[in-house]
């Protein structure tokens, strides 16, 4: 039954994000909010939902160490295993904005996550993400919203850069579709958590290890669904954008909010995800000065996707 809830949680999960996006875009166009503005705020942040429900759950059910594996094994498939597959499908041509603006703040806030998990390493073997850190946390993506519109205002993103939703709805169905998608987003992350954690239990494994797994490559489907089929149809610039900026809104605005409802204790073994995920995210911009221009290629993506699966690997062997 555990198994059955699990994927029944990331079905629901996943459904509301994309009605809360749908209705969320709608209500913003009828209030003659940018086509831009909406992709880079509404439409971004409707990736990264499943992943803040699961994490506000886990948070404040007293599983810490799942919501903190969530995030990082999040940002680990998104970066190998998506922009892998990705790639792997059609090569992947950098944008100017991504390349100087978002996978340069992607590798920031890894390291800002760093510098807040391990403040208290040296003094006690163990770290705390404070409701403090918290509010850097927020801080930061706060910059960093503000540097997306500055760059948008200037000319440096553009609107064929951004995520779209295309529909307008009625004014009642869209308020009905923020509604009824932030209740599957609650309904299907307590299912998440609580399932996860079952498992867990039953498998002799710790919960981050867990949320690094099954749980971050669950509330990644949707990630995976979009990039996917944008490489598919030629546009894998925006896929790997997608991913990027998913991963930025995972460290400051997920972590920063699950911090600040409920402090998040860090063991130090955790902090090797944290580092690999690091440089998983510099490795994706070796990649793409690696060859001519700014891409990555199929075989490159093809190396990222083998290494995610050996990191899994050793994860589950370790």
């Amino acid at each position: 039954m555990p198994y059955l809830l699990l994927i029944l949680g990331f079905v629901v999960l996943i459904f509301g994000a994309d009605y809360l996006v749908k209705g969320a875009s709608s209500i913003a166009k009828k209030l003659k909010v940018s086509d831009l503005i909406i992709g880079l705020t509404v439409v971004s942040f409707g990736t990264s939902a499943p992943e803040l429900a699961v994490n506000i759950m886990a948070s404040s059910g007293g599983s810490p160490g799942m919501a903190i594996g969530n995030v990082v094994g999040s940002n680990l498939f998104n970066l190998l295993v998506i922009v892998g597959l990705a790639a792997m499908i059609k090569p992947i041509s950098l944008q100017r904005s991504l390349v100087k603006i978002e996978i340069p703040y992607a590798i920031l806030a890894a390291f800002v996550l760093i510098a807040v998990a391990g403040d208290e390493f040296l003094g006690e073997g163990s770290g705390m993400i404070s409701r403090t850190d918290g509010i850097v946390l927020l801080l930061f993506f706060a910059i960093f919203l503000y540097y997306i519109f500055l760059s948008a205002k200037n000319g440096q993103i553009k609107e064929e850069d951004a995520p779209k939703e295309e529909r307008v709805y009625p004014i009642f169905l869209s308020v009905l579709f923020v509604a009824g998608g932030l209740t599957a987003l609650i309904f299907g992350g307590d299912l998440i958590v609580d399932n996860a954690t079952q498992l867990a239990r039953g498998w002799g494994m710790s919960e981050t290890v867990i949320g690094l797994t099954i749980v971050a490559a669950g509330t990644s489907l949707p990630e995976l669904a979009t990039s996917l089929m944008a490489a598919y149809k030629g546009n894998s610039d925006i896929a790997i954008g997608n991913v990027v900026g998913s991963n930025i809104f995972n460290i400051f605005l997920i972590l920063g909010i699950s911090s600040s409802i409920t402090p998040l204790p860090f063991d130090a073994e955790n902090m090797t995800d944290v580092i690999f995920s690091a440089l998983a995210t510099i490795l994706v911009l070796i990649l793409a000065f690696r060859g001519k221009g700014t891409r990555i290629d199929k075989v490159e993506g093809g190396v990222l996707f083998v290494i995610y699966i050996g990191y899994v690997a050793w994860l589950l062997s370790a």
